[in-house]
């Protein structure tokens, strides 16, 4: 039996085939970019490029798709990688162990792209994204904070200059207005991020992070599989 037939009920295989001949971009592997990639994997998404320098840790266990005690210090884009194909051995997944930054950003080729997924976290780095997705004409998605959030009932996706109460949006909409760009589609919440009861010392903190949020086995994977939604009904071609 074909491995997507039940997506191909819903959505036809004239869908399907987009999906077999979409390229994905995601950006971040993490909480909310692993279940990202995943969702699309099962979707029969053809082909991947993943782009995250970091390894699989401890603290990620309680969130992140590809963490278990088997792949803790495993580069994440390499775990995602196996990951996907053991999926669908069919995909064609390429893999960049490095974080997106500015300066190297003319080392990715964005015209390739069908869609481009930002789940990274600095607003450096999403920045560059959206101006080099505009560029290339490519659509693009941004993430927003899901940390420090307890309800994904109050995850949304909507234009980024319609959202409110999410502290990462405020900024973004500041920073994307200096550049002129006057639309972005992104996923944030309405909830109050909450305070953290407990915090990690000094060792425990990835290098260069002042504060680490505390996160939730269910909001980070549920807006990654949000994301995902969205990504698919674009490729697909298909109406809500």
């Amino acid at each position: 039996m074909e491995p997507f037939i039940r997506t191909e009920m819903l959505l036809g295989s004239s869908a399907m085939q987009h999906l077999r001949d979409a390229h994905v971009a995601v950006f971040g592997i993490g909480g909310v970019g692993g279940y990202v990639v995943e969702a699309l994997a099962r979707s029969g998404v053809g082909c991947f490029t993943l782009v995250d320098n970091d390894t699989v840790s401890v603290s990620n266990l309680n969130r992140q798709i590809i963490a278990t005690t088997d792949t803790i210090g495993r580069d994440k884009v390499a775990v995602m990688k196996a990951r996907i194909l053991s999926i669908n051995p069919k995909a064609v997944v390429k893999t960049h162990t490095c974080f997106f930054l500015p300066e190297n950003a003319g080392e990715f080729d964005f015209s390739e792209y069908s869609y481009v997924v930002d789940a990274v976290d600095t607003v450096t780095a999403k920045i560059e994204l959206v101006i080099r997705a505009k560029q290339a004409d490519v659509p693009i998605i941004s993430c927003m904070g899901t940390g420090n959030k307890l309800n994904p009932g109050m995850l949304e996706i909507d234009d980024i200059y319609k959202t409110s109460v999410c502290p990462l949006a405020k900024v973004m909409r500041r920073e994307l207005r200096k550049r002129q760009v006057d639309k972005l589609t992104v996923l944030y919440s309405k909830e109050e991020p909450k305070i953290p009861q407990t915090g990690l010392t000094v060792e425990e903190k990835p290098e260069g992070r002042r504060s680490i949020p505390g996160s939730t086995a269910f909001v980070p994977p549920a807006a990654g599989l949000m994301i995902a939604s969205r990504v698919i009904k674009d490729l697909a071609e298909i109406g809500e």
